[in-house]
């Protein structure tokens, strides 16, 4: 009798142990492989980031706080200085100038094929300026709203506001010298800065409207007062089609530059916001940014 208490109890102890032993493995199953231990990946661009856009914290880098050469993404603070301008009316109609078609003739620079003498509201030059990264919408803008008796010193006088916005956002690695991106030597950021620059653009509804925007049509008031319907401005942003949940944001490339692009997505109530600097193709930046993205959202989890 005496020995089936003892082995009943040894069966219960025995019982307890392998029930305690499936629980911790059961429970190290799911704990085993955190999201922060996804690996990270690897990308062609010389330099790269993403940061959780909610509260700025870092989820890639490299080289983030190396200064290059930006290209287009530029317009990204070009958009944000215009629509930071106090009492902003973006039906206010800007008649295009011969300068700003002779400008990207002369740098073969690309273009949203503005027609001289033609009146485009602010907010179609704006769209001309991000989907296909017109240098003559750019250089519209920089006129319209810099300061000056003369051209010269209006386009002066706007680079020299986007300067005053980078350094109010605290960016000690930014430094424009154009309007556009066509530096001139001294046009530079780096993957963290633009990414900070992009994110502050981004509070703003009429930016975030028109870089999520894949094709865009506008009609302008020709010289003789008839409405002209453009060609439709397809946005350079390739990841709009190719990536789930992707909101923006702009392109750029060059000869310095190579290819770029500023990147954000968001899934479900994260939104992960990145640049890729100095990659090696248009096909390549967007794998970059698409590695990134992955991994921006596995480490949110």
């Amino acid at each position: 009798m005496k020995t089936g208490i003892q082995a009943t109890r040894r069966l219960r102890r025995a019982t307890a142990v392998t029930l305690t032993t499936g629980a911790v493995l059961a429970t190290g199953a799911l704990t085993a492989v955190p999201a922060q231990a996804v690996s990270a990946p690897s990308i062609v661009a010389k330099g790269g980031y993403a940061m959780n856009n909610a509260n700025g914290s870092t989820l890639f880098t490299k080289k983030a706080d190396t200064r290059l050469s930006t290209g287009s993404t530029t317009k990204i603070m070009t958009a944000k200085v215009v629509l930071a301008q106090p009492k902003l009316n973006l039906d206010a109609k800007v008649t295009i100038q011969k300068a700003y078609s002779d400008y990207v003739v002369k740098n073969n620079a690309s273009q949203a094929h503005l027609i001289v003498g033609d009146k485009v509201t602010v907010r179609q030059l704006l769209y001309g300026l991000m989907l296909p990264s017109g240098c003559d919408a750019a250089y519209a803008l920089a006129d319209k709203f810099g300061s000056g008796s003369t051209r010269d010193a209006r386009v002066k006088n706007f680079i020299g506001k986007m300067n005053s916005a980078a350094k109010s956002l605290g960016l000690k690695n930014t430094h424009f010298d154009s309007f556009d991106g066509i530096g001139k030597g001294s046009n530079y950021s780096t993957p963290r800065d633009l990414t900070k620059i992009a994110s502050s653009a981004m509070k703003n509804s009429v930016f975030r409207t028109i870089v999520k925007t894949k094709s865009y049509r506008a009609k302008t008031i020709t010289k003789t007062g008839s409405v002209r319907t453009m060609g439709t401005w397809t946005n350079t942003n390739t990841l709009l089609g190719s990536y789930k949940g992707a909101i923006g944001v702009k392109t750029g490339s060059g000869p310095q530059a190579k290819y770029c692009l500023v990147f954000a997505a968001t899934r479900g109530s994260k939104t992960v916001i990145g640049t890729v600097l100095a990659s090696s193709s248009v096909n390549q930046r967007a794998t970059d940014a698409t590695k990134i993205l992955n991994y921006g959202f596995a480490r949110l989890g």
